[in-house]
């Protein structure tokens, strides 16, 4: 059953634990850089110190999330499986990622239909992915502050990512992205759900499909 914003209790203490992780996910975020993380110890001194933050810092988020998730909070769920997206082996990903991305999503949290798209099959193209993403605009008001978000690739969005590095969208972004993969699901509302995509933010992969179709 698709999400309504009247079904969906964000726990009181569970919202406490994410906002606790959100900085330190911020800082470790400041802190990713491939040679960071690849930098031996007694090499580059200040590189060196990096690194041991980010080795605290990151688990410690990753422990808040989980405690979070625990308590079943959608926005959590998301975060922490974004980070075994990104962190995980890619022979790993889907098991530990799908189950948060899929909770989250059916809860009516947006940014969690990206992800699902490209690692959680079968599940990216049954009836029920399809009506969580038609759920979503009707919790706009729910989610709201909890925006932006990062994502690892949104198809909306005319930059390219580099290396690890996210890429942040607000929520009328994450709207856009959903009217972009309800349109490869509904091939018969496909040209008006791609023109709300367009609508919303400009949405390059909509152009892009709109152009092709002419």
């Amino acid at each position: 059953m698709a999400a309504r914003a009247a079904e969906v209790r964000i726990d009181p203490h569970a919202d406490l634990l994410y906002r606790q992780a959100l900085p330190l996910l911020e800082q470790a975020d400041t802190q990713d850089d491939s040679a960071i993380l690849r930098t031996a110890l007694g090499s580059d001194p200040e590189l060196n110190r990096q690194g041991r933050a980010m080795a605290h810092t990151l688990p410690t988020a990753v422990a808040l999330l989980k405690k979070s998730v625990e308590l079943g909070h959608p926005v959590a769920q998301y975060r922490l499986a974004l980070y075994y997206t990104t962190y995980l082996p890619a022979a790993q990903i889907a098991d530990a990622a799908c189950p948060l991305l899929e909770a989250s999503l059916k809860q009516g949290f947006a940014p969690p239909a990206t992800a699902i798209a490209t690692w959680c099959s079968p599940y990216n193209a049954s009836p029920a992915y399809r009506e969580a993403l038609e759920a979503i605009p009707g919790m706009a008001t729910l989610y709201a502050p909890y925006y932006p978000q990062p994502a690892t690739r949104l198809a909306c969005s005319r930059s390219q990512p580099q290396g690890l590095q996210m890429q942040w969208g607000r929520q009328r972004d994450y709207q856009a992205e959903v009217y972009q993969l309800l349109g490869g699901l509904d091939p018969q509302h496909r040209q008006a759900l791609l023109q709300k995509a367009v609508e919303i933010n400009g949405c390059a992969a909509a152009q892009q499909r709109l152009t092709s179709q002419r």
